[in-house]
């Protein structure tokens, strides 16, 4: 018993080195803000609306700049291109090549019981991580009344800075969207064909535009 819970632990710590190489830090002037996960190579980065719509102000009165700290070290400019508070997502880029992505899974395939693992930076700590089971996917949750809405609960600890950072499966494929946490025990994610289709959305007004 000892071996399996020892190996459980490795393979765990293992996971989640795995996701750390696709997970930024959404920065807003000298605090971090929250996180993202890079979803396209060429510096597209998914997160949280919340994170980036809570910019502060300076003393000037002007918005604090954006950036992304990526994996590598290097903190880059961002720009926002799409954010919808009501879906609680935002698309953001950033002026980089050749970024290491994470794998998408379904979160409709998603089962009361198995395990997920969440990443981000709270309170600042670099790519902390939190785990639990999910207790449910869906829209008719207890935990968050809004039948309009899908939403990955689980019973796990989201803490500040955790926002808009991944939550996987034990196969470290990104199921979900970090958000909030519904009372002491229960985070919320978005799932992620939620945010797959606000991306798709978000791409194709952007290409009208053009």
């Amino acid at each position: 018993m000892t071996n399996l819970l020892q190996q459980f632990s490795n393979d765990l710590a293992e996971l989640g080195e795995g996701v750390l190489r696709s997970l930024v830090q959404v920065r807003n002037g000298r605090r971090g803000a929250g996180a993202g996960t890079i979803w396209q190579a060429d510096g597209l980065i998914m997160t949280n609306a919340h994170v980036v719509d809570g910019i502060r102000q300076g003393r000037a009165g002007a918005p604090e700049p954006l950036t992304v700290l990526l994996p590598d070290g290097r903190e880059l400019p961002a720009r926002v291109l799409a954010s919808d508070p009501e879906q609680d997502l935002a698309v953001l880029r950033v002026d980089a090549q050749a970024l290491p992505t994470i794998a998408l899974g379904d979160s409709r395939h998603l089962q009361a019981g198995q395990m997920v693992l969440c990443l981000g930076f709270p309170w600042g700590v670099t790519g902390g991580a939190t785990s639990g089971v999910v207790i449910g996917v869906g829209a008719s949750l207890p935990e968050v009344r809004d039948p309009t809405r899908q939403w990955i609960a689980a019973s796990l600890h989201l803490r500040p800075g955790h926002s808009g950072g991944p939550m996987v499966d034990t196969q470290g494929r990104l199921v979900g969207i970090n958000t909030m946490m519904n009372g002491p025990d229960v985070g919320i994610a978005v799932p992620v064909h939620v945010a797959q289709a606000f991306l798709q959305q978000t791409m194709a007004q952007l290409y009208t535009r053009v």
